[in-house]
């Protein structure tokens, strides 16, 4: 940001509209979230308000009303609910603590037909009846009114106004603001085509398709056609246009015509440690949760030295293709075979979490976990009974000092609880693949890969998988942590998508102090590519870029399985300087350096 437009900057009043504020559904809502704090920083506070959707359920924790409604915000949204909406006005709980506003989609659903007629009437665009965007659409035309009423309510005269909206969902009042030519500057931003996400998983080749689709033949293959318009629309109806990464702005330039202004990269908000060993202290704290999953899901079958077991994860929504998931699978399958012909004295565990639908935890793996707490306990209990008895006996043999028989000491009511515990844990059935009940186990293209290639956690197996179909948080029965914290416990993030606009997993482990891969077609990992004068040696600070962008699935899989080999013969010290390594550079993904990004994209539209 220019220092001649600070003042500028504080004179304007700022919106960001997205489905996702207040709305947790998927990435969208870690960018607003966390980029919020950066942005109230730099911005005045006063100026900055963020549009969004109202769900009770979903704003219930996060939202807390306003009743003061004297100010220009306030006015307008007492304004709309005189003439029938439901609005709410107040703070979004998180750091910075910003102005919101929610608007309840329901409360205007007896005006769709009104809505979709205008739509195609102005537009020309139809929509069908679908529950997803209906709610669109009245979210939609309720942020359109409230524009209307904050401009025709209000004095601004001396006040310029930007709107900035986060993907197709927020999208639709840019539309409108261009047709009545309201005084609002308007920038959009696409974090990933629709139709480019519905091509990357029916496409294997994709990238180099990419110049040759008819977008409108496609959009109506797909069923998308009415969402392909509104974000064409959006795209070509902004003053600004921006994406999150190069990548990205290949798909905007074919499939919906227009090149960005402007590439916005994503950020997190990174929390950096005053001494070193305290972020390397948090990974042998939850290192040591993972382990005791790890006790329990496995050494009831055979055991294996966890101070030479490493812990693998890729997560994120299942889309086995354009997340990775299927070359991963691959290179460990590879991985494996190379461990056991080069003898490497070590374990790795890659644990696969990713939501699919499952009818409940495998009674098994629960009962495993149980009965590994229930041992755990008698090992506890029996510890405070020898350690009494212990101790009464020294204190009270004066002049001798002859360590007794502890297994004589032992209470037999102790020892037989310990006996039946343990005996009832273990078993010679190979450890699961799949925590829990999967809904159709025998399509699943993650199990039949791994029964293909006979990864199925057998004994003498240097690779073992635990696929965990939900996402892990503080109230799982198996891992009792949130995923930051998990992630935090692992040694190395895998993530080497083929699709991926930006790709929030390998940021999230370098903001947790863990090495990461991603790929070049990762927005993420296209930027460090991008960026070679600044990160002249990605691996040295600990991410790791898969060639995919051209390359052959087969030498893509073999790199892949190179660089884990490569990670698990490094020995303690060189992980430990690696994690070092990571943390100190993570500072350059911090949003108080990329919102600098932002601030250019706002400061061209302010001057169109």
């Amino acid at each position: 940001m220019a220092k001649d437009n600070k003042e500028l900057f504080r004179q304007t009043l700022l919106f960001e509209c997205a489905w996702e504020v207040c709305n947790k559904v998927g990435g969208i809502y870690t960018v607003i979230r966390s980029k919020v704090p950066a942005i109230v920083n730099k911005w005045n506070k006063d100026n900055y308000v963020l549009l969004g959707p109202y769900f009770d359920e979903k704003a219930a924790s996060d939202f807390e009303p306003i009743e003061d409604l004297t100010d220009s915000i306030g006015f307008a949204v007492h304004k709309m609910r005189e003439n029938g909406f439901d609005v709410r006005y107040g703070r979004w709980l998180i750091t910075g603590k910003p102005r919101v506003v929610l608007f309840n989609p329901f409360s205007v659903f007896n005006r769709l037909g009104d809505i979709k007629y205008k739509l195609w009437a102005d537009h020309y665009i139809q929509v069908h009846d679908e529950q997803l965007m209906d709610e669109v659409l009245a979210f939609g035309y309720s942020a359109t009114e409230f524009f209307r009423t904050l401009i025709n309510n209000t004095d601004l005269q001396n006040t310029s106004i930007i709107a900035h909206f986060h993907e197709w969902m927020a999208g639709m009042p840019i539309m409108d603001i261009r047709r009545e030519n309201l005084p609002i500057k308007t920038v959009f931003t696409t974090h990933a085509t629709m139709l480019g996400r519905y091509l990357a998983m029916n496409d294997h080749n994709f990238y180099n398709n990419l110049p040759f689709y008819n977008w409108e033949n496609e959009a109506k293959h797909f069923n998308i056609f009415p969402t392909v318009q509104l974000e064409r629309a959006a795209a070509h109806g902004s003053h600004v246009f921006t994406t999150v990464s190069d990548i990205t702005a290949q798909e905007c330039i074919h499939l919906l015509g227009r090149e960005p202004d402007f590439i916005l990269p994503n950020g997190l908000n990174i929390e950096r440690f005053e001494a070193l060993h305290e972020f390397q202290n948090m990974h042998f704290q939850y290192k040591a949760k993972i382990n005791e999953f790890v006790r329990g899901h496995f050494f009831q079958s055979y055991s294996f030295d966890l101070d030479k077991t490493m812990y693998f994860v890729s997560s994120g929504r299942f889309e086995y293709q354009n997340k990775g998931f299927d070359l991963t699978l691959e290179a460990l399958a590879r991985l494996n075979y190379k461990m056991k012909r080069e003898n490497i004295d070590a374990t790795v565990i890659f644990f696969l979490i990713t939501p699919q639908p499952y009818h409940s935890i495998n009674a098994e793996v629960l009962r495993s976990r149980n009965l590994m707490e229930e041992i755990q306990r008698n090992t506890q209990e029996i510890e405070r009974d020898l350690g009494k008895k212990l101790y009464e006996y020294i204190t009270s043999n004066h002049g001798t000092f002859n360590i007794p028989d502890l297994k004589s000491m032992m209470s037999e009511t102790l020892e037989m609880n310990l006996r039946r515990n343990v005996k009832a844990w273990q078993h010679n059935n190979l450890p699961y693949v799949v925590t829990h009940n999967l809904v159709n186990d025998g399509a699943d293209p993650v199990l039949n890969f791994l029964r293909m290639s006979n990864l199925v956690n057998g004994a003498e197996d240097k690779v073992k998988v635990v696929y965990h179909p939900e996402f892990i948080n503080s109230a799982s029965p198996l891992f009792h942590m949130d995923y930051t914290q998990f992630i935090r416990g692992c040694h190395l993030g895998v993530f080497p998508s083929y699709y991926e606009p930006w790709g929030y997993t390998p940021l999230e482990c370098m903001a947790s102090g863990i090495p990461s891969i991603t790929s070049d077609l990762a927005g993420f990992g296209s930027y460090i590519k991008a960026k070679s004068d600044e990160f002249e040696n990605p691996e040295k600070m600990g991410i790791y870029v898969v060639n995919r962008n051209n390359v052959n699935y087969n030498d893509s899989a073999e790199q892949l399985a190179n660089i884990m080999l490569r990670f698990v013969k490094l020995n303690r010290r060189e992980r430990i300087s690696l994690r070092n390594s990571v943390e100190e550079n993570s500072v350059h993904f911090d949003w108080r350096n990329l919102t600098k990004h932002y601030f250019d994209a706002y400061e061209a539209v302010l001057e169109r």
